[in-house]
C-alpha cells in the first residue's frame, strides 16, 4: 500500500521520541549498573570480613553457617541483580538503533477506539506516561502481528480470548533511528521486507529472524501443546530460525520458571553452534546449553573405550564401498539404529538376571584383593526378582565393607611403615591435630607415640584404598565391555534372544573386532551406553524441560528412544528435512524417528514448505532432485539459473577464474562443496593456497567470511553467498542423491555444479529451462 508523506513524518517522530526516551533509560541503567557492581565487587572483596567464623561448639558452628550463607546469598543477588540489567541494558541498546518493525491497530470488541500496538526485540515501558512504547514481540498481543491480515483477529491472553478487529498492519525498516522504508501489509509479512532482508549476503552467525517471522513460524514459537513437536521443513525453510526464536519466546512466557540452562539442544556439529551463537544474545537472552549427540556419547564412553564419530562412519560408506565386509557393515549400522536391536539388548539383560554377568578383580597394590568368583556368588546368591541395577547396589555395600575388613589388616604390613616413612611434613600435621582434637594428645609419652604411628598408617592405608573405594562406587568392578562383547562371541547365542539379519555372523565379527582394539564403532555407540544403562541403573537428567534437535532426520529410532529415557520431564522439539537424510541409518521416509514416541494427542506436527535461503531459480533446479520436491513453495526472489559446468572432473583453473568473478561480485562466503573430507583434502591441496581458503573440517568451530573448502555432510545447517560443487560426478549412487541436494541448497544466491549433464543419474533428468550450461 501507498504511505502518505504525512504517516511517513509522523512515524518518524514517534521514532525520534521513542528512541529519545529509550537513550535517557539507558542512561540511567548504566550509572545503576555502575552502583550495582561496585557493590558486588566489594561484597566479594570483603565477604570474610562480614562473617563471624566460630567452630568451637555446635551452636557457633551452626550460627557460622548461616553466617556464610546470608554474606553469600547476598553475594549472589547483588550478581544476579547485575546480569539482568546488563541484559537489559544490551537490548535498550539495540532498541534506540532500532525502537521496532511493526505495528498493528486493534480495537478490543465493546472499546470506542483502537490501540496502536509497536512491536520490537524487546519491550519499553515510558514511566511518564505509563504506557508500552514498544512490546516486546513475544508478548501474547504480538501474536496478532504474525497470525492474522487486517479484519477480525484474536489473540489468547491470560485472562482468556481476547477478540476484536486488526485496522492496520503496518511494517519499518528502522536503521540508526531513521525510517528506511515503511509498509501496510496483510496477513503474511511484506515481501517488501522479506525481499530486503533475504538478499543480503549470507553472515557468518545466524540472525534473530523477529522481524519476518511468518504465520507458520509462528506456530512452532508459540506452540505450547503436548510434549512432543515435530517440524519437517524443506531446506531454508527457516526451521532452525524458528527454533531458535522459540526458545527466546520459551524463557519469556515462562521467565519465572525457566532458565536458560534447562533448555539444551542437540546440534549436528560444533560449527553449527558457532553459527547460531548470538541469536539468542540478540534477543536479550542468555543462550541455552548446546551440545551434539557425539559430545555426549564421549563425555559418557570416552574414558572407557574410544569412539567413532558420525563423520568418520559416513566417510566410510561414501568413499569403502568395494572394501570386504561393506554390505554387512551397512546391514548392522541399520540393523543397530532400529528398535528391533534395543529389544534385543532388554531381552539380554534380563537373560543376564539367571547367568552371564562378568565382573573384574578388585585388584589393590597388584594383588587380587576380592576375586570375580567372589563378587558373582554374591550377586547371584540375591534375590532373583530384584533388577541388576538393585543388585549391584547391594554388591557395591558388601564391597565397601570388605575393604574395611581388608584395609584395617592392612595396616600392619610392611609396606606402609616404609610409605609412613616417606609422608610430608603435612601429614603429620593432620595427624597431631587429630590427636589434639580427641584430647589424647599432651605429653611426648611412650604411648602417644605409638598412638601417633598407629595413626599414621591408617592415614597411609586409607590413602592407598581411596582410588579402590572410588572404583567401587561407579561400579568399576562391573565388565560392561566383556558383557557388550559377549553378545556378539556366539552368532548362534544371540539368535536365541531374536531375529537377526542375515549377516549376523559378519557383523558379529567387525564388531568383535572393534571391541579388542578398544574401539566402539558409531551404530554401536548408543545401543552400548544404553545397554550400560540397563546394567548399572538409568541416569536421567531430570532438570532439563526442553530438549531442542536439529538435523533430527539423522538420528535413528534407537537414538530417538534414548533421548526420551534420557530426559523424561523434557517437552522436546524436534527439526528435520526427509530429503537432508545423509547418514546409512536415516529415518525412514514418512516421519521423524522422534514420531511414535509419545500418545498421538501429546503430539503436534507441523511441516514447512516454503524455502526462503535460495532464489527461486535455485529452488526451481533442485526441487527437481528428489521425490517430492515439487511441494517446495520457492520464495519470490529472483536470481540467476544455477550454472552447469560441463566437466568429466572439477578444472582447478576455471574454479579459481570463476571464484575471482564472485569475490568481484562482492560475495562475502563462497563454499567449495565436497562429496567427502578426502575430496575436500585433495581439492584444498590443489586450489586452496591460490584462493585463501579454508579447510572445514570436523573439528572446526568457527565459521568466518571467506572462501571454505567443505564436505557436503558438515555444510547441513549453513548458508552460504555462492556454492561450487566441486566434482558432480562424484555422487553417482542412490544412496548419495539426499547428500548431492544437501549441497546444492546451501546455496542463497548462486549455484555452480562442476559435472556431466547427460551421465549423472541425477542431473539429466532436470529441465533444460531451470540451468544454465557454463
Amino acid at each position: 500500500m501507498n504511505i502518505h508523506t504525512s504517516d511517513l513524518e509522523q512515524e518518524q517522530q514517534r521514532v525520534r521520541d521513542t528512541a529519545e526516551k529509550i537513550h535517557k533509560q539507558a542512561a540511567l541503567l548504566t550509572e545503576q549498573l555502575g552502583g550495582v557492581k561496585a557493590e558486588a565487587v566489594q561484597l566479594r572483596k570483603n565477604f570474610w570480613e562480614d562473617v563471624t567464623v566460630n567452630f568451637s561448639n555446635t551452636d557457633e558452628a551452626t550460627e557460622t553457617m548461616a553466617s556464610i550463607k546470608q554474606q553469600a546469598e547476598l553475594l549472589s543477588e547483588r550478581e544476579r541483580s547485575h546480569r539482568h540489567a546488563q541484559l537489559q541494558l544490551k537490548t535498550l541498546k539495540r532498541l534506540e538503533q532500532s525502537p521496532y518493525f511493526g505495528r498493528i491497530d486493534f480495537q478490543e470488541e465493546g472499546d470506542s477506539s483502537p490501540e496502536q500496538i509497536y512491536l520490537g526485540i524487546g519491550s519499553f515501558y515510558d514511566e511518564e506516561t505509563q504506557q508500552f512504547l514498544v512490546y516486546d514481540w513475544r508478548a501474547p498481543i504480538s501474536s496478532l502481528y504474525y497470525d492474522y491480515g487486517v479484519g477480525p483477529a484474536r489473540y489468547e491472553a491470560p485472562g482468556g480470548m481476547i477478540t476484536g478487529d486488526m485496522l492496520l498492519k503496518r511494517q519499518f525498516v528502522i536503521r540508526f533511528g531513521r525510517i528506511r522504508s515503511m509498509f501496510d501489509t496483510g496477513i503474511t509479512i511484506g515481501d517488501e521486507l522479506l525481499q530486503e532482508v533475504l538478499g543480503e549476503h549470507a553472515d557468518t552467525q545466524m540472525r534473530s529472524i523477529v522481524a519476518t517471522i511468518q504465520r507458520e513460524q509462528n506456530q512452532i514459537i508459540r506452540n505450547e501443546k503436548g510434549k512432543l513437536l515435530v517440524v519437517q521443513g524443506a531446506a531454508g525453510s527457516g526451521k532452525t530460525s524458528a527454533a531458535l526464536q522459540r526458545v527466546a519466546y520459551l524463557l519469556y512466557r515462562y521467565r519465572h520458571v525457566l532458565r536458560a540452562d534447562q533448555i539444551l539442544l542437540f546440534s549436528p556439529n560444533p560449527l553449527f553452534n558457532s553459527y547460531i551463537s548470538t541469536v539468542l544474545p540478540e534477543l536479550g537472552e542468555e543462550n541455552m546449553q548446546q551440545t551434539t549427540l557425539q559430545e555426549y556419547l564421549e563425555h559418557e564412553l570416552g574414558d572407557v573405550l574410544r569412539l567413532e564419530d558420525p563423520f568418520v562412519q559416513l566417510e566410510y560408506v561414501l568413499t569403502e564401498a568395494e572394501a570386504p565386509g561393506y554390505e554387512a557393515r551397512l546391514e548392522g549400522i541399520r540393523y543397530k539404529a532400529g528398535f528391533a536391536f534395543m529389544e534385543q539388548l532388554e531381552r539380554y539383560a534380563k537373560r543376564l538376571l539367571q547367568g552371564g554377568m562378568l565382573f573384574r578383580d578388585i585388584l589393590f597394590r597388584g594383588r587380587v584383593m576380592i576375586s570375580t568368583e567372589q563378587i558373582s556368588a554374591k550377586f547371584y546368591e540375591m534375590d532373583p526378582s530384584w533388577r541388576i541395577p538393585n543388585r549391584l547396589q547391594h554388591v557395591a555395600r558388601w564391597l565397601l565393607e570388605e575393604l574395611k575388613q581388608r584395609e584395617r589388616r592392612e595396616r600392619r604390613k610392611a609396606w606402609v611403615e616404609e610409605e609412613v616413612q616417606l609422608l610430608d611434613q603435612e601429614a603429620y600435621v593432620k595427624v597431631h591435630q587429630h590427636l589434639q582434637k580427641k584430647k589424647r594428645y599432651s605429653d611426648k609419652t611412650f604411648d602417644d607415640f605409638g598412638r601417633e604411628e598407629k595413626l599414621l598408617g591408617a592415614y597411609v592405608v586409607r590413602n592407598a584404598f581411596r582410588p579402590v573405594r572410588a572404583a567401587v562406587k561407579q561400579f568399576e568392578f562391573i565388565d560392561v565391555p566383556g558383557m557388550y562383547a559377549q553378545l556378539f562371541a556366539d552368532p548362534a547365542f544371540a539368535l536365541e534372544l531374536g531375529e537377526l539379519p542375515g549377516q549376523w555372523p559378519d557383523i558379529c565379527r567387525q564388531t568383535l573386532a572393534n571391541l579388542k582394539q578398544g574401539e566402539l564403532l558409531y551404530e554401536d555407540a548408543t545401543p552400548y551406553l544404553y545397554f550400560q544403562e540397563l546394567v548399572e541403573g538409568f541416569q536421567r537428567n531430570m532438570d532439563i524441560r526442553h530438549v531442542f534437535i536439529d538435523e533430527a532426520q539423522d538420528y535413528s529410532p534407537f537414538q530417538a528412544a534414548f533421548l526420551k529415557k534420557l530426559f523424561p520431564n523434557a517437552k522436546l522439539t524436534v527439526l528435520g528435512d526427509f530429503n537432508q537424510a545423509i547418514h546409512a541409518h536415516a529415518a525412514r521416509a514418512e516421519g521423524s524417528a522422534f514420531e511414535g514416541l509419545y500418545e498421538a494427542e501429546q503430539t503436534e506436527r507441523i511441516v514447512l514448505t516454503r524455502s526462503y535461503r535460495s532464489t527461486r531459480p535455485i529452488i526451481e533446479f533442485t526441487s527437481q532432485l528428489i521425490s517430492g520436491g515439487s511441494e517446495i513453495e520457492p520464495f519470490q526472489r529472483a536470481g540467476r539459473k544455477p550454472v552447469i559446468m560441463e566437466a568429466e572432473a572439477a578444472k582447478e583453473e576455471s574454479i579459481i577464474r570463476l571464484v575471482e568473478q564472485l569475490r568481484q561480485d562482492d560475495y562475502e562466503t563462497i563454499a567449495i562443496i565436497c562429496k567427502t573430507a578426502r575430496t575436500s583434502r585433495i581439492a584444498h591441496a590443489a586450489i586452496g593456497g591460490q584462493l585463501g581458503a579454508r579447510l572445514i573440517h570436523k573439528e572446526t568451530v568457527s565459521f568466518e567470511r571467506g572462501i571454505a573448502i567443505i564436505p557436503a555432510y558438515l555444510a547441513k545447517g549453513v548458508e552460504f553467498d555462492a556454492v561450487i560443487i566441486y566434482d558432480g560426478n562424484d555422487y553417482g549412487q542412490e544412496r548419495e542423491r539426499k547428500l548431492f541436494y544437501t549441497a546444492c541448497t546451501r546455496a542463497m544466491h548462486e549455484l555452480y555444479v562442476y559435472a556431466r549433464i547427460d551421465t549423472h543419474p541425477f542431473l539429466k533428468h532436470a529441465a533444460a529451462d531451470t540451468y544454465v550450461k557454463g
